[in-house]
């Protein structure tokens, strides 16, 4: 369900500007070293399974193009979409030679049809209106059979501590002016399922970033680097505690 509220429009404006804030100060070279991550590689070789070489692949919401960048290295057809435009000079400036535009993912330049593929990571939690108009967007642009991969943080133990606590301060969020969600596994698969998509699989991602907000002897030197002991600890719950202390849903769907 959305809403189109005055209110909410101005918070999709503000969450709009705080992203062209932060990627002000972002470095493409650190986000793309992300990607050799033990985490991302778990979840990149997830999805790529189900990623077609021949096909053409839209990763709506690219920022710094740092999936983008992984997975052309492994011969994928990538191309590359944000309404951040300095996102985009950077990754520009960072290779040249990546096929990016700017578009908002509620209104998509191409035609219906277009891609054996539509990404997105970690984009439509962003949204005070909801995540349904971009996903009927991306069933319009994807071909039949086409695969719709998502990734959308999920409401853990620790993250409902969090909010347990912030709403006893009074507060929503941690940044008024910067709106996300989480999403529960149901939530994600009725939402899919809404706009038309056959959800084929849901994977639960990144369990040892889980703790990596909680206290520093979480972190390790570097960007978003998690220590020995959260690797420890995420390995174990991957195993023993999957939901309970997920960092990130992906799901995997296919537009019939």
């Amino acid at each position: 369900m959305s809403d189109n509220s005055p209110l909410n429009e101005n918070l999709y404006q503000t969450t709009r500007q705080a992203w062209e804030a932060i990627w002000d100060n972002a470095d493409v070279a650190q986000e793309v070293a992300t990607m050799s991550y033990a985490r991302s590689q778990r979840t990149l070789r997830q999805y790529t399974a189900f990623l077609n070489k021949d096909d053409l692949i839209l990763e709506a919401g690219s920022g710094l193009s740092a999936a983008l960048v992984a997975l052309r290295a492994q011969g994928y057809r990538v191309i590359g979409v944000d309404y951040a435009l300095n996102a985009l000079r950077a990754s520009r400036r960072y290779d040249p030679t990546l096929l990016l535009g700017a578009a908002d993912v509620h209104a998509l330049p191409f035609a219906e049809g277009t891609f054996g593929a539509y990404l997105s990571f970690g984009v439509l939690e962003h949204f005070p209106h909801g995540m349904q108009p971009a996903l009927q967007e991306a069933w319009r642009v994807l071909k039949r059979g086409g695969v719709l991969v998502l990734t959308i943080p999920y409401p853990n133990w620790i993250w409902q501590l969090a909010q347990w606590r912030r709403r006893r301060a009074g507060k929503e969020r941690i940044d008024e002016d910067f709106y996300e969600s989480t999403y529960t596994r149901e939530q994600l698969v009725t939402a899919c399922q809404s706009a038309g998509f056959e959800v084929l699989k849901t994977y639960t991602t990144s369990h040892e970033f889980t703790f990596w907000g909680v206290h520093r002897v979480f972190q390790a030197q570097g960007y978003y680097r998690t220590s020995w002991l959260a690797n420890v600890l995420g390995a174990i719950t991957r195993v023993i505690a999957p939901w309970q202390f997920n960092f990130m849903t992906l799901v995997i769907a296919r537009k019939p």
